[in-house]
């Protein structure tokens, strides 16, 4: 099908498309508590399962109902830890794909921050955490920061992107620091920026991504963000 009308330098071109698909819900989610890549779990919640169903759902109709002029979902990768591997477990059933992992996708590093909620960590870490929250550079202590998730996120992405067919789309089951961090690679904006992206569970954020430039080193080419946060928990 044709690209709708909204002229994009992609549309003449055979790009590669990636949906990033946040985790259902975990008990931590429910309280607004930081769950990041340094610890496994925890699990999704009852609701989290179903959140998992409906996202699995969404992609599946990809190439169809949804975003019919996109390629149908063609594989499957996850970050490691347990509440992704669950909820993509959920579309690698919908979609008939076996799940990879990749630790690139992981979620950021809290460290000391890890299983606090923002109210505690500001009572605790007032100067640090605004920091962490504000510039983009700024680690969490023990931790990282955006931009760290996304110089190890963009590499998976453009390692994904690389081992893909042209005309193709990869699924990328992920968490919210790491999808607001390659969707702000992908605008090239600031990594001040990124923590502006709202991002819920089991949404799906779409980019669609060009050929690598002449002497871009590996890198790829122009991206496209599609949409970022789509509901399907609904």
């Amino acid at each position: 099908m044709a690209r709708p009308s909204g002229a994009s330098p992609l549309d003449t071109q055979a790009v590669r498309t990636v949906v990033l698909v946040r985790h259902g819900v975990t008990p931590l989610t429910d309280v607004r508590a930081y769950s990041g890549g340094g610890v496994p779990g925890p699990s999704l919640t009852a609701h989290g399962r179903t959140q998992a169903a409906r996202a699995a759902d969404a992609v599946f109709r990809i190439g169809t109902g949804l975003w019919p002029d996109l390629p149908r979902a063609g594989s499957l990768v996850a970050s490691p830890m347990v509440r992704t591997l669950e909820t993509a477990a959920a579309v690698g059933r919908r979609i008939g794909q076996h799940v990879r992992t990749d630790d690139r996708f992981a979620e950021c590093v809290f460290g000391e921050w890890e299983g606090m909620t923002p109210d505690r960590i500001a009572e605790r870490w007032p100067k640090e955490f605004r920091a962490w929250a504000t510039t983009g550079t700024a680690p969490a202590p023990g931790g990282e920061s955006y931009a760290h998730v996304g110089e190890r996120g963009w590499a998976g992405l453009r390692d994904v992107v690389t081992a893909a067919p042209a005309a193709s789309t990869t699924v990328v089951v992920a968490h919210t620091v790491t999808i607001r961090a390659l969707v702000g690679r992908a605008l090239d904006a600031p990594p001040a920026t990124w923590p502006r992206l709202r991002v819920p569970p089991c949404s799906l954020t779409v980019l669609r991504l060009g050929p690598a430039t002449e002497g871009a080193d590996g890198d790829v080419g122009v991206a496209e963000v599609t949409t970022v946060g789509y509901p399907t928990d609904r």
